[in-house]
């Protein structure tokens, strides 16, 4: 199963099978970015549990208002206690879910001493990740940073999703571990995470025009003449119109300066795959270029 962000079947417990709970309300508007990065997994994961928020009231030991609210992210931020009450119901992990929890609190704006404040409350017991994870999230680690900094321009708002994306996949290791492609379905939640965030256009496609000044030196194999700033920025510009895959081969390749081989292992493709997208991926750049300096 690949992560689809809102997807509410996309944080599968082990051993779920055809037994699904009634869906939870729509997520509320006003939650943020962040908050949702652990509310969508969370809800997913009650649902494909077959719980009730009957169930959730009699194991977390609050209202079921509180609950309803919480699993909506409606009204105002929930504090740590009944977040991780729902959470240990339900058998999630507790060290991802306190960093996807207090990047959202501060998010929401909350004060730092109120966020220390509500995790001393609750005594926490040293909880490892998977071996699995811990071997995987290391052999990507770098591929994904470099990514991410291509569209978020800098190196702390990189490492920043890329640990997110980490943190959300431990929550949901169960499914990801049992995925056809787990790499694959690694690299669209990194994915989801980034474009969340990514600066975007006029016509609301990825913006990579200011990353010519951070990773122009890894483009020296990229297609068509790259002397000049302009022709670098409307490469740029270009890229960011690819279709997806292709855009991914494209700035793993010629803005991150990885290795074909490793590009399609970091994607989850083969590499003949890899090999395919990227030829059409340089066919589709020349093509737009064409068309953009046609119309100058």
């Amino acid at each position: 199963m690949t992560w689809i962000p809102d997807a509410e079947q996309s944080a599968l417990p082990p051993n779920a099978g055809s037994r699904r709970g009634r869906k939870p309300a729509p997520i509320a508007e006003s939650a943020g970015l962040s908050h949702r990065a652990w509310l969508e997994p969370v809800r997913g994961f009650l649902f494909a549990s077959g719980l009730t928020l009957n169930d959730l009231v009699d194991r977390s030991g609050y209202s079921k208002t509180r609950i309803s609210e919480l699993l909506r992210g409606n009204g105002y931020y929930p504090a740590w206690e009944i977040t991780f009450s729902v959470i240990r119901a339900l058998g999630l992990p507790v060290p991802p879910m306190r960093r996807l929890w207090t990047a959202a609190a501060r998010e929401a704006q909350k004060e730092p001493d109120w966020i220390r404040d509500c995790i001393r409350q609750v005594a926490l017991q040293p909880e490892p990740p998977p071996l699995a994870h811990q071997a995987f999230a290391e052999t990507v680690t770098r591929a994904y940073t470099a990514y991410a900094r291509a569209f978020l321009l800098t190196e702390h708002r990189a490492r920043w999703v890329v640990t997110e994306t980490f943190d959300i996949l431990w929550l949901c290791w169960s499914d990801a571990a049992t995925s056809e492609n787990i790499r694959r379905y690694a690299w669209q939640l990194l994915r989801s995470r980034v474009m969340a965030r990514a600066h975007r256009d006029a016509e609301e496609r990825p913006d990579l025009r200011a990353a010519v000044f951070s990773t122009s030196e890894a483009c020296a194999d990229a297609p068509g003449p790259l002397t000049a700033l302009s022709e670098l920025v409307d490469l740029f510009a270009a890229i960011g119109r690819l279709p997806d895959d292709q855009m991914d081969v494209a700035v793993l390749r010629h803005l991150c300066g990885l290795p074909l081989e490793e590009s399609a292992d970091v994607l989850g493709l083969s590499t003949a795959m890899a090999h395919a997208v990227d030829h059409h991926a340089r066919a589709t750049l020349d093509t737009l270029l064409t068309a953009h300096r046609s119309r100058e």
